[in-house]
């Protein structure tokens, strides 16, 4: 349909992607959003053809409604829907980049809608540990940690099953970002074809540690224990997508994520 080249940020809410789209919108072939007016600058906000996330819920709730989940099967995968869009976001943009960047939590379940739009689109997708997810979306959603959880978890579900059908995909994890910043961004250049950029930002390590901190302390209380019990079940669904909620200081291979161009394959 539209051929511009458009890089879509994807990932939950409060998994990093506000800040790998400032780094990312620095580099001078890449064109973000700024000073637009709207929460964290999202491009959701900026249009009218498709819902935004508060529309199914909001943060921590909207992938529970199936109507957020977006696919080129959708009524809205038109040629003239995605001139829309584009029109509504083009005032924002410096035309001369050679790149787009978008960034909205929801694209997460909504790759394949924007790939059908934008078929040179590249998809860049941060993953982060659903145990920080949860707790620091907890604010927003006023919801229990055991339904945070299962969001998160049923969000990176989709992606997985929708990232087969993706040309152009990058998986990234929170946690290996923020230990070598530089070094994963460099990996993300070369994954979009592009010149290294120098990181300008101070990227802290130690974010999921109090989060950590909040569920070490739920788990020694017998009541909450009881009421969110970890089984097999759920934990295996988190090792699926490089993340365990028995060990949650531990890492995983994320080599689940073999995408069609390139994907973070990190060792345990």
């Amino acid at each position: 349909m539209i051929d511009k080249n458009f890089i879509f940020l994807s990932g939950h809410h409060r998994s990093g992607t506000s800040l790998l789209h400032e780094i990312l919108s620095e580099h001078p072939q890449i064109s973000g959003f700024s000073q637009t007016g709207v929460p964290e600058n999202e491009g959701q906000h900026l249009q009218t053809v498709f819902e935004p996330a508060k529309k199914y819920g909001g943060p921590g709730k909207y992938i529970y409604n199936e109507s957020s989940h977006m696919t080129e099967d959708h009524p809205l995968a038109t040629e003239q829907a995605a001139q829309t869009i584009l029109e509504e976001w083009e005032r924002y943009y410096d035309t001369k980049c050679e790149y787009y960047i978008e960034k909205s939590p929801p694209n997460l379940v909504r790759t394949r809608f924007f790939q059908k739009c934008f078929p040179n689109s590249k998809f860049v997708v941060i993953l982060r540990h659903p145990l920080a997810v949860g707790y620091a979306t907890q604010k927003w959603s006023k919801t229990s940690i055991k339904s945070l959880i299962e969001h998160t978890l049923i969000g990176y579900e989709v992606f997985m099953r929708d990232m087969e059908y993706l040309n152009n995909v990058y998986v990234v994890r929170y946690e290996d970002f923020v230990e070598n910043p530089q070094d994963e961004i460099e990996k993300v250049y070369e994954f979009l074809g592009l010149n290294s950029w120098p990181i300008q930002h101070n990227v802290r390590t130690d974010v999921n540690e109090k989060y950590f901190t909040m569920w070490q302390k739920n788990r020694k209380n017998f009541f909450k224990k009881c009421l969110f019990h970890i089984d097999d079940k759920l934990e295996k669904r988190a090792n699926k997508i490089g993340y365990s909620l028995i060990n949650y200081r531990g890492s995983l291979p994320s080599s689940v994520f073999g995408a069609h161009n390139k994907a973070i394959k990190s060792d345990a």
